[in-house]
């Protein structure tokens, strides 16, 4: 049985004390909401913070609110955010990847918040701490090699949130707040492409909310790839965002590929050409081909890296004719092992 290190846990009641706490030891503290992704991995030794401190009796945080555009509190449920009609209808993408995280239990308890701050997975390091003290360790906890290529100076460990793809491809803002202030940043500038140091946001700073504009004309979708239909992390994400004029043409997109590296991939050349022009067969096969070029998965999940490159290809394609008004539920449950209803 793998049993919780010793640790002290605290419960503010507003953000501006849980910023104060964090801040006095930001080095030997660690926020937790619903502890879906932390527990396990305190218990496995990989996270052994010395504090915790809980966030869901700050209210605040658990509010939404729907004004000149939606805004969610960071420790939202991801059941609530599913249960919720706004989101399903005018922010599709966001909707389908909260529906797709784990199982309605854990979704019950796993927040927003908690799924933007995600750790980053790997085969090597997402083990009990005997099996990865039998390889020595690897760099991104206690040792010195990544084991997924062992003469690379950065930890090849991958992003695995289903929700930060399709945030990012609805131009989604957060706000964080420290002791001392609040800024607000696009969500997309806060994703590195390192294993280890996979957040950009300061030591001290919690994420307090996630903001969603009003979106005219937008169709989202996204995609997910997994072994398990019912319950596990993505291998491949794909979030796409369209604007479509009355005739079909596309004004603006943003597409954006999760699982393929230690952070969230946006594709600007192949969003450049959908611009301008209507959802083609042609047009949405030649993006996706575009978007495969780009893709370079690792070799630190499930399934082979050459097939998860292959699937770029496919899964642009069926993201972008969902966006276009096909159906794709034959598609979904047969592909993708989604039943989304």
């Amino acid at each position: 049985m793998m049993r919780l290190p010793e640790f002290q846990y605290r419960s503010p009641r507003t953000v501006q004390e849980a910023a104060e706490m964090l801040g006095r030891a930001p080095d030997e503290a660690m926020l937790m909401a619903g502890g879906t992704d932390l527990l396990p991995n305190m218990k496995r030794r990989q996270q052994v913070p010395r504090t915790l401190i809980g966030l869901r009796h700050i209210p605040q945080l658990r509010a939404t609110s729907d004004g000149d555009r939606l805004t969610i509190g960071a420790a939202v449920p991801l059941s609530a955010l599913v249960g919720n009609p706004r989101v399903r209808q005018s922010y599709t993408a966001l909707w389908q990847a909260a529906a797709q995280v784990a199982t309605p239990q854990l979704r019950n308890m796993g927040t927003i918040g908690g799924n933007l701050c995600l750790d980053t997975r790997c085969n090597y390091y997402d083990q009990n701490y005997e099996w990865r003290k039998a390889i020595d360790f690897c760099m991104k906890k206690d040792g010195a090699i990544c084991w997924v290529a062992p003469s690379s100076r950065r930890c090849l460990a991958v992003s695995s949130a289903d929700t930060v793809p399709a945030l990012i491809a609805l131009g989604a803002t957060i706000t964080l707040t420290s002791a001392d202030r609040s800024r607000e940043i696009p969500l997309a500038s806060m994703y590195r492409n390192d294993g280890i140091h996979y957040l950009a946001r300061e030591a001290g700073e919690i994420v307090a909310a996630v903001h969603l504009p009003r979106l005219q004309g937008c169709r989202s979708a996204y995609w997910k790839l997994r072994r398990r239909g019912s319950f596990d992390f993505p291998v491949l994400g794909v979030a796409a965002a369209a604007s479509l004029l009355t005739d079909g043409t596309v004004a603006g997109s943003r597409i954006v590929l999760g699982a393929v590296a230690s952070s969230p991939v946006e594709l600007p050349e192949t969003s450049a050409m959908l611009t301008g022009q209507p959802l083609t067969d042609e047009r949405i096969a030649a993006a996706a081909e575009s978007a495969e070029r780009v893709a370079r998965p690792m070799d630190n999940t499930d399934f082979t890296l050459h097939w998860r490159k292959r699937l770029v290809r496919e899964f642009v394609v069926y993201a972008l004719r969902e966006i276009r008004g096909d159906d794709m539920n034959l598609y979904r449950r047969r592909v993708a092992r989604q039943m989304l209803t």
